[in-house]
């Protein structure tokens, strides 16, 4: 089993969400940007499911490790809230050093609930560099756009077996342009989470007329909302329109379930999709690397 290690404790106000199972109805500014907070920490933390991953998830710090996937998407700080007189600067070394003890290279997000808010200056201080921005983005689901163009002989599935999870898993790897070796933590953290009908992430993928998986999209059910993930595409099968009806079927399906809320963090080849579905900008989700090794 994964080691867990920490434990809820008390949740700030802005965060509360992110153990709230009711469905939340709030499609408020203020509502969607805390919509996509809560649905980024409670879909991180299901990573901690793997076996072969260390979740550390306590109220101010939270962030897993994946010794034997040395990637920083499973080496990941994804959430921190520490008070400026609580030695942050202590705690960013502490964290370096773990993943420095395992030789891993790691993320470190930054969202408009981080505390304190000079964090990103604070972790490039310590030798992290700034290696993307991702627009936090929601959709009222019962606005969404569905007039959106893609082949008639488009197939969506939902994953539910592991051949199925090696297909969707492959596609998701090239696409994103992942080395080989991440497929393992994939695979067992998929696994660990499940496939039926009762998890809260649903994989999804797209073929056409019944051949090769070329397309791929994951749902999180998690904190009264509903995270789009892992959308994909083969790069042969590009500008055809299927990571935009992979990602608007399991939408869909989230909507038949009684969500109301949508959202993801998009990176800058997907903006004009999810703009092309209904999503709006809420907020930014800054990402910084570290590489440092022992």
């Amino acid at each position: 089993m994964a080691r867990v290690v920490g434990c809820d404790g008390d949740r700030t106000p802005e965060t509360r969400m992110y153990s709230m199972s009711a469905i939340s109805q709030d499609v408020s500014s203020a509502g969607m940007s805390a919509a996509i907070e809560a649905n980024w920490n409670a879909t991180f933390s299901l990573v901690g499911s793997s076996p072969i991953t260390e979740l550390h998830d306590a109220p101010d710090l939270r962030w897993y490790t994946t010794p034997k996937v040395p990637f920083p998407l499973f080496n990941h700080v994804y959430f921190m809230r520490v008070p400026r007189e609580d030695g942050m600067d202590h705690r960013i070394e502490e964290v370096k050093q773990h993943f420095a003890s395992h030789e891993v290279p790691f993320m470190w997000s930054v969202g408009p609930f981080t505390r304190p808010s000079d964090q990103g200056t604070r972790l490039e201080a310590h030798g992290l560099a700034h290696a993307d921005d991702l627009p936090g983005m929601a959709v009222d689901l019962q606005a969404l756009n569905e007039d959106i163009l893609f082949p008639s002989e488009l197939a969506i599935e939902r994953v539910s077996d592991a051949e199925m999870l090696k297909n969707y898993i492959e596609v998701l790897r090239i696409g994103f342009e992942m080395p080989e070796f991440t497929s393992e933590g994939f695979f067992e953290m998929c696994s660990a989470i499940g496939l039926t009908e009762q998890s809260p992430l649903r994989n999804y993928v797209g073929r056409l007329d019944g051949g090769e998986v070329l397309s791929t999209a994951s749902l999180a059910l998690t904190a009264g909302v509903t995270g789009i993930y892992n959308v994909a595409t083969l790069p042969k099968a590009r500008r055809q329109g299927l990571g935009a009806a992979t990602t608007l079927a399991a939408l869909r399906e989230a909507r038949q379930l009684g969500y109301r809320i949508g959202v993801l963090q998009s990176s800058a080849m997907g903006l004009n999709v999810y703009r092309g579905l209904g999503f709006e900008q809420y907020s930014t989700y800054s990402i910084y690397v570290g590489t440092e090794l022992e």
